[in-house]
């Protein structure tokens, strides 16, 4: 049995399959073929998948059609698979579903006996816990209220929760509630939260308790019960609750520029956890099954795009598409119906994709290259577009196919940190949309914008920053926490803002002082700001970042002090 935790892996296929050749114990390129030989019936067991809900159709596509004859999948989760696993194009005929409830009352007595419980004990857990294993756990270890046993399995936790967190002593109440707010415990997260308290200490409390288990980066509450206990926590004290969100916050982007690049995913997702913000959290972690499944539009579906776009778009419209359509296939991914039926479709590429090669006649993406020429990335950097996006019954309208393209979109967003820089998406409503992505960072364009049929065809984009994905969602997440510490910055116009006054900024300058903003108060040595800035590998003896920051001091004027010169290393924020 080959086990996998996706809860504990980036979710992409690179993470995948890193986390394959560890299990496997071999580091060459050929896995299944090794899985081949290890053994006359192998289980591949894909536990807790719905953290990897995100690349949930490479799963389906790629790797399951190439596991040898000798391996079955076995895959574990809180959600029932999407439906693009049933249909003409699922896995259907080779694919059991089975639906795992509560435990008898046999079953439920024999897990409370073998903790302790006398049998009369045991009956009296159950009658509450109702056979639900965590309920079980976490009623036995606490005194049970008879009374709760009419509540409902979901009522009952929450009541159960309640009644332990009562019963504990205050060391173990603090940690725990503690310990709720983030994705995983380690010593220093508990450190950083509770300084007051003995960070060993406060580790043995948790492993202690029957509902949390260790992982490969830290302890972690069982799901269900760390919501719980974190909802809690925010009903009775919304302020520590925000506060012990700020203290893990600090400490994740303190360690995180320290961290190798194999565990940059670990932080991605705890500074996930930490960001309430719904579209946010729902994009990157899907808390249901998806209406529709986004897969790579095949040969057989060129007639149910066409059909689309002659649905929906004008005369130039149409034949812009239809010039894509022709020239780049590969750029467009289609929408599933549970059916399998065609429900939609949508345009993403990167722009270096079509270096030297002819781009079709299409007046947005010429825009957008314009802007990126006026406005350049770092060498290396890259740069997304999501050139159109249609309904095959709504066309631009909302409904939950945007929901679906929204987060096949987060799934590139994955695969190509740490080098994806930037963003451009575009569509005739795009502005309704910015009221709720402009918190997440999304500007509009107006250089970028357009006639197409006579229409204003507008433009937002997102500038993730040097630091790619990583550093937008620090900033989403310091943003909602209270903790945004560009206040010198508009980031949306990109300009200073000195009490009533404003001085442009050149992408450059832009570039770094943000950067040594987010890292205020450290001392950032040249030769990081030359690569994550700049993008050069090395400089010899260049003064470029000597003349940006004098530029910098100029149009800073009083607060010029602010950008101190660290001798023998580099540069420092401090407030004014």
């Amino acid at each position: 049995v080959i086990r996998i935790d996706c809860a504990n892996i980036e979710p992409t296929d690179r993470g995948f399959m890193a986390e394959l050749a560890r299990a496997v114990g071999g580091a060459d390129r050929d896995l299944l073929g090794r899985m081949a030989g290890m053994a006359s019936r192998v289980i591949l067991a894909l536990d807790t998948y719905e953290a990897f809900r995100i690349s949930d159709p490479w799963i389906r596509q790629s790797l399951l059609p190439g596991l040898p004859a000798n391996v079955r999948a076995v895959i574990v989760g809180r959600e029932p698979p999407s439906i693009a696993w049933f249909g003409s194009l699922g896995w259907s005929g080779a694919l059991s579903v089975l639906d795992l409830g509560p435990l008898d009352e046999q079953n439920a007595i024999q897990l409370l006996r073998a903790s302790g419980l006398s049998a009369a004990a045991a009956a009296g857990v159950n009658r509450v816990a109702r056979g639900y294993p965590l309920a079980l756990r976490v009623a036995a270890a606490g005194r049970v209220d008879p009374t709760l046993h009419e509540a409902g399995a979901p009522r009952a936790l929450e009541e159960l929760a309640a009644r332990y967190l009562e019963q504990a002593d205050d060391t173990t109440r603090l940690v725990l509630e503690a310990a709720s707010v983030v994705r995983r415990v380690t010593p220093s997260l508990l450190a950083a939260m509770l300084p007051e308290a003995a960070p060993r200490d406060a580790l043995e409390r948790l492993q202690a308790l029957p509902f949390v288990r260790s992982a490969p980066d830290g302890l972690v509450i069982h799901p269900t019960l760390r919501e719980a206990i974190a909802t809690r926590l925010n009903t009775k004290d919304r302020a520590l609750h925000l506060r012990y969100r700020q203290a893990a916050w600090r400490l994740l982007r303190e360690e995180v520029r320290g961290a190798p690049v194999s565990d940059l995913w670990r932080y991605t997702a705890d500074m996930l956890y930490l960001i309430e913000n719904p579209i946010v959290r729902e994009a990157f972690f899907p808390a249901a099954g998806q209406l529709y499944a986004v897969e790579p539009a095949l040969s057989t579906d060129r007639a149910a795009v066409l059909e689309t776009i002659a649905r929906h778009e004008a005369s130039e419209s149409a034949a812009i598409a239809h010039a894509w359509l022709e020239r780049a296939p590969a750029t467009f991914r289609v929408v599933r119906d549970r059916e399998g039926v065609v429900a939609g479709f949508y345009q993403v590429f990167e722009v270096k994709a079509f270096a030297g090669r002819a781009w079709p006649d299409d007046p947005v993406t010429t825009r957008w290259r314009g802007h990126l020429r006026d406005d350049p990335v770092r060498p290396g950097d890259l740069v997304l577009c999501s050139r159109r996006m249609l309904d095959r019954e709504r066309g631009e309208a909302p409904g939950p196919l945007q929901a679906a393209v929204f987060l096949d979109v987060k799934r590139l967003y994955m695969e190509l940190r740490p080098r994806l820089r930037r963003i451009y998406w575009g569509a005739y409503n795009a502005l309704d949309f910015l009221p709720a992505l402009g918190p997440l960072g999304f500007v509009a364009v107006p250089a970028a914008d357009g006639l197409v049929d006579g229409r204003p065809f507008r433009t937002l984009m997102l500038d993730f920053g040097p630091g790619s994905v990583d550093e937008w969602l620090a900033r989403v997440a310091a943003a909602e926490l209270g903790l945004n510490q560009e206040d010198l910055l508009d980031v949306s116009a990109r300009e200073l803002v000195i009490g009533d006054d404003r001085v442009p900024l050149t992408r450059l300058e832009f570039d770094l002082l943000r950067y040594l903003i987010l890292r205020e108060g450290k001392a950032v040595p040249r030769t990081d700001l030359l690569a994550d800035v700049w993008g050069y590998s090395y400089a010899g003896d260049s003064n470029v970042i000597e003349v940006a920051v004098r530029s910098l001091r100029r149009k800073l004027g009083e607060r010029s002090g602010s950008l101190e010169t660290v001798r023998g290393i580099g540069y420092r924020y401090r407030r004014g």
